[in-house]
């Protein structure tokens, strides 16, 4: 059948033979022309030694996890087929020589996740069949990936099919919904999941309450929380948690007229002011620069042996060296800790952030030493993404991530996208593309800042043609375009039109 499959081939492409004896051509002829033939075992075979190939560097990092090795194959595969149709890229996951678990998928769909399309084939692949007996994790994951990419038909697919088969609904899909629909600015979508929540299976109850309002605020329909804390509040019986996740969607937002009359209503209801409610007022009052009227604030706080939390220091220290005023941050850190209010990373976080930017580099380095040794407030990915930001020369990287692994601090994709900016800044060809390897290799991306890095800095070295590569490529993803990166290609795609003209 094989030979017959090249004859056939030859006559009806002309393709060089050495061409047609590749084992994915020759696949692809094979459903062309027999579409209803099984694939012969000799093929079948060649296919799975071919799958088995991974890249050296790839395999000698994966070599001691089989389910990291496991979801790189399947990676590939999903790579190598992206624009071929769905019937060939199943064919292609058929002859996998892998062991399908629920734990592979979600390796594999953590890899795609700001990739909507091979995510989705794959886990269409694997749901068909007996292969797995798929959870709610796997869904979740899936609902979420494509609720970022916006992909709301196919959203609405995965949960159709969830809400068949009983108990694959949970908490975590009515959040990954919220957050979804949110995100997207389908207000009325986000509401209509909560008010479907019996019909899922679920109970709304005052948590339940709270999230909606915590995502709708989250994405600046702030108005519309406290709307819905009026009319719906008291079916749940309101507390001050509830009340003051409205008060800080106005105050993220920014506008602390709103924030000061909603402050009033919580002093006049029957909700007594926390110390995350005092916290969030005065990191209110701290952004919009009356650091004064906070700082009195906070001073009163201690006096009134009101219970003062690490969040309400942090505010104020991260405003006071937001204004420049360093030595009362570390003034107010010393104080915090002999008043017993001990710092957290996100303290530590703060005041190394800001001495980077003055190039106080000994006080870095000597509060990274005290996290350290710390049990509770180890350094953490954002303490080393400050370190990284500082960072002047390209040999210097490496000593960053030597520290950080000696922490047991992974590489997130922020990470690696702060790493992949250094070097383009540094221009360092060869280590923008090991980093961009690199990140592939993970499942951390690249994701859509990594596109937008790589693509104007092509630009800006006059790589045209490169730099559109990337952007269809980037496109062909699903991934959301930056306004000046969309000017750039408007503007490309005028001039050969006037240069024809």
């Amino acid at each position: 059948m094989g030979l017959l499959v090249c004859h056939l081939a030859r006559l009806k492409f002309g393709f060089q033979s050495k061409l047609i004896q590749t084992p994915f051509f020759l696949l692809h002829v094979h459903t062309f022309l027999f579409p209803n033939y099984p694939i012969p075992t000799q093929l079948q075979l060649q296919i799975k030694a071919c799958h088995s190939v991974v890249d050296p560097v790839s395999q000698s990092a994966t070599q001691h996890d089989p389910l990291e090795e496991s979801a790189l194959q399947v990676q590939n595969i999903l790579k190598v087929h992206r624009d071929s149709p769905m019937r060939r890229i199943e064919l292609a996951l058929d002859y996998c020589s892998v062991t399908i678990t629920e734990d592979l998928v979600l390796n594999v769909l953590k890899r795609h996740s700001s990739d909507w399309k091979p995510a989705f084939i794959f886990f269409s692949w694997v749901s068909k069949g007996t292969r797995v007996s798929l959870g709610s994790s796997v869904y979740n994951k899936v609902l979420d990936i494509l609720g970022r990419m916006k992909r709301f038909q196919e959203l609405n697919q995965v949960l159709d099919e969830m809400s068949n088969r009983e108990g694959l609904v949970d908490g975590e899909t009515y959040r990954v919904l919220l957050h979804r629909y949110a995100a997207a600015h389908k207000v009325d979508e986000a509401i209509g999941v909560f008010n479907m929540m019996r019909h899922l299976g679920l109970e709304p109850d005052l948590d339940a309450f709270q999230k909606l309002l915590m995502y709708l605020c989250r994405y600046k329909q702030v108005e519309v929380a406290e709307t819905l804390l009026h009319s719906k509040g008291a079916e749940f019986g309101v507390d001050i948690k509830t009340m003051n996740i409205v008060l800080n969607g106005w105050c993220v937002l920014g506008n602390v007229q709103e924030a000061k009359r909603f402050w009033r209503d919580i002093i006049a209801s029957k909700c007594k002011p926390d110390f995350f409610t005092y916290g969030t007022f005065i990191n209110a009052l701290t952004k919009k620069g009356k650091i004064g009227t906070a700082m009195k604030l906070y001073r009163a706080m201690w006096k009134n042996h009101v219970k003062m939390d690490v969040v309400v220091c942090n505010c104020v220290i991260d405003a006071l060296c937001f204004k420049k005023r360093v030595p009362e941050a570390l003034e107010t850190f010393q104080e915090m800790k002999e008043r017993g209010s001990f710092p957290n990373s996100a303290t530590y976080n703060t005041l190394i952030k800001h001495l980077c930017k003055i190039r106080r580099m000994e006080k870095v380095y000597e509060l990274l030493g005290e996290m350290e040794v710390s049990e509770s407030c180890v350094p953490n990915e954002v303490t080393f993404n400050y370190l990284l930001k500082s960072l002047k020369r390209p040999e210097e990287v490496g000593g960053i991530l030597e520290r950080m692994e000696r922490n047991r601090c992974k590489v997130n994709g922020d990470a690696f996208n702060l790493i992949l900016k250094l070097y383009v800044d540094w221009d360092c060809e060869e280590r923008v593309r090991h980093t961009w390897d690199e990140m592939e290799k993970h499942g951390l991306g690249p994701d859509s800042r990594s596109y937008t890095i790589i693509i104007h800095w092509l630009l800006d070295k006059g790589r045209n043609e490169d730099a559109l590569h990337y952007f269809r490529d980037m496109t062909s993803k699903g991934m959301m375009i930056e306004p000046r990166t969309q000017n750039w290609v408007n503007q490309m795609t005028v001039k050969p039109k006037e240069n024809r003209s």
